[in-house]
């Protein structure tokens, strides 16, 4: 199933019904008085957080969304008929923004949380609400209210416990692949993973959580270069970044250098990134050139106060450790 995290939509609500003009007309009643029922409401249009929904590409290609109008009164006092609410299905996580402001309307984060972006218009009366005793035939009757319309934006941002940050070909994908079921794309090249991918994983202490392996970043990620700009909301969900660094590359050897080259991208896009927890880890040492270099990038993390978690997403030697502090920090997080 194709991944789509934004979509533009037009929502339309129904109008509301039109009351009736009407008069009562019996045998052997000669004076029948005003008898003009009521419109029915309009439909609203409602967005409903629902768990069988992972992406908005119904939204994509479903770009308008009409409720129906409300039924028009008809004689006999009798009401129209009140239009069915359109129910708009979207994933959890989905924010609903107003297309020419920008501002945010609504945030589904909850399965079941429900929000009524458009109203339906409320039928008009009819002429019997407007009979009094200096008016004894009144022959008029309101039209029902429109419904309101929007042009939205609709954007959605993975809800997931762990985000997976850090350069193309880092390892992300494996690491994910090796802690649960989740088998995104692994290849020997960059942008491997084109679509967030989430995973559940299952610890030692039995505690669940969900980890999100978000596409590789690059320099310039923030205004739009490589895969990042497209990406990085799914970030701001997570309660904890895993960052993972690859040294493998001799090109691209300085850990340091590659691990403030992503926060430095993460604090241009949004800086309350930076306050999120973060687990630091190296990767790959199970090939022999990082191998050599453990001790003394260890060493340089230290340096700055920063614990760096050595780890092959291969052969699993450290992911042990790894998931353990996921787990305290997240269990910190929720105290």
């Amino acid at each position: 199933m194709k991944f789509v995290d934004e979509a533009k939509i037009f929502v339309k609500a129904g109008h509301g019904g039109r009351g009736c003009v009407s008069f009562r007309r019996e045998k052997f009643i000669p004076k029948g008085g005003p008898d003009g029922g009521d419109g029915g409401k309009g439909g609203d249009v409602i967005f409903l957080a629902d768990r069988s929904h992972h992406t908005l590409l119904d939204l994509k290609y479903q770009q308008h969304q009409v409720a129906k109008n409300g039924g028009h009164g008809s004689g006999n006092n009798r009401s129209g008929r009140s239009a069915g609410d359109l129910v708009v299905s979207v994933p959890p996580g989905t924010l609903v923004k107003d297309f020419e402001t920008g501002e945010v309307l609504a945030d589904l984060t909850e399965v079941g949380q429900t929000f009524i972006v458009a109203k339906g218009g409320i039928g008009g009366k009819g002429n019997a609400h407007f009979k009094s005793s200096t008016h004894q035939t009144p022959r008029f009757a309101q039209e029902g209210m429109d419904g309101e319309e929007h042009w939205l934006k609709m954007e959605l941002k993975l809800l997931a416990d762990v985000g997976l940050i850090g350069f193309p070909n880092a390892g992300k994908s494996t690491f994910i692949s090796r802690v649960s079921a989740a088998r995104p794309k692994i290849a020997d090249y960059p942008f491997t993973t084109l679509t967030p991918h989430l995973g559940v994983v299952k610890s030692q202490e039995g505690r669940s959580f969900v980890v999100a392996d978000i596409p590789g970043l690059i320099a310039g990620a923030h205004e739009g270069q490589g895969m990042g700009i497209q990406f990085l909301r799914h970030v701001e969900r997570t309660n904890v970044l895993l960052h993972v660094i690859d040294i493998s590359d001799e090109a691209h050897d300085s850990a340091w250098k590659n691990y403030s080259a992503i926060n430095e991208e993460l604090n241009l896009y949004n800086p309350q990134l930076l306050e999120k927890p973060q687990i630091v880890a190296l990767n790959k040492i199970d090939l022999p050139f990082v191998r050599e270099k453990v001790k003394k990038t260890v060493a340089q993390f230290s340096k700055k106060g920063i614990m760096l978690h050595p780890f092959s997403a291969v052969t699993g030697e450290g992911l042990p450790d790894i998931l353990q502090r996921i787990v305290t920090l997240l269990n910190r997080s929720e105290a």
